[in-house]
């Protein structure tokens, strides 16, 4: 017993003590993010003052009062429900097509060993290298001889295809990650490709899913382009170009916009922060392993 207690200081003591941070990396640290908090402060107390308070004393004054007037009128008379409605009608859909066929080829391209596993893999990842506007006119063309033009479906099948790429890239990398001796056991045990995949691989890239469902989630649902190219009718509109129907013909209700900017990204922060401790653990596993 004394032999035990005496070494346990003398292993206590071997370690090195951590080195804080240097001071000005921590100040430069600081004042970067009080610089980046700046203008979201700004925003925010714009979107509570009045119209007229903001044509009168400018952007960075400070308030003469506060008023929820501009959140109640950006979300009930200007249509930002609607809008918002639209969102998650096009996010949610594209999101868990993305997410299962990439989810099941990432796991073909590790499971299966065949000669066009790494060409395959490659043409996702060259996918990532395309730059999306040069599509404009093809997804353009090709929704018109679909007859999806200006419904959901358009929305919802190309950020389906186009986030496939980085999808597969990263799972595939997560996949990387898990013995393939669980895959063998199974197969001793009788079990199906199908079933592999669904109670095995599947449960097991869930931390990566999350970490991959974080980011597709806040592109889809923040893309503005491919909403103004496909979708026309304001009914169908997402919340980033209905945004734009706030605007007036000679005058523009800067406080409305900007709290109906910040209804816009209010559901990209609560699905970030209900899943934050996912997201980095899960990007660095699907990174390291290649």
């Amino acid at each position: 017993m004394s032999a035990t207690a005496q070494e346990i200081p003398s292993v206590t003591s071997s370690r090195k003590p951590r080195k804080g941070v240097h001071p000005v990396i921590l100040a430069v640290v600081w004042i970067g993010a009080l610089v980046w908090l700046i203008p979201i402060v700004g925003s925010v107390l714009t979107s509570f003052r009045s119209f007229e308070d903001f044509t009168s004393n400018g952007f960075w004054s400070i308030p003469e009062s506060l008023t929820l007037n501009n959140y109640i009128k950006a979300w009930g008379q200007m249509g930002i429900d609607k809008y918002l409605l639209n969102s998650f009608i096009i996010t949610i859909p594209a999101l868990i097509g993305c997410i299962m066929l990439a989810s099941m080829c990432a796991y073909a391209l590790v499971r299966f060993q065949f000669k066009l596993a790494k060409p395959l893999y490659f043409m996702f990842v060259g996918g990532l290298l395309l730059p999306f506007q040069m599509l404009l006119l093809p997804v353009f063309r090709l929704t018109n001889d679909l007859g999806i033009h200006n419904t959901y479906w358009a929305l919802i099948f190309f950020h389906t295809a186009f986030q496939l790429a980085f999808s597969t890239f990263v799972l595939r990398n997560f996949m990387k990650t898990v013995p393939a001796s669980l895959f063998e056991s199974a197969m001793i045990d009788g079990a199906g490709e199908w079933t592999i995949f669904l109670r095995i691989a599947f449960p097991l890239m869930l931390p990566g899913i999350a970490s991959l469902a974080t980011l597709e989630f806040t592109w889809i649902f923040n893309d503005y382009l491919w909403a103004l190219v496909l979708v026309t009718d304001n009914a169908l509109k997402p919340i980033t170009t209905g945004l734009a129907n706030l605007r007036g013909q000679f005058t523009t209700d800067y406080p409305l916009i900007v709290a109906g900017s910040i209804i816009a990204c209010t559901p990209t922060l609560i699905v970030f922060f209900a899943l934050q401790r996912y997201f980095i653990g899960g990007l660095t596993v699907g990174a390291t392993k290649g």
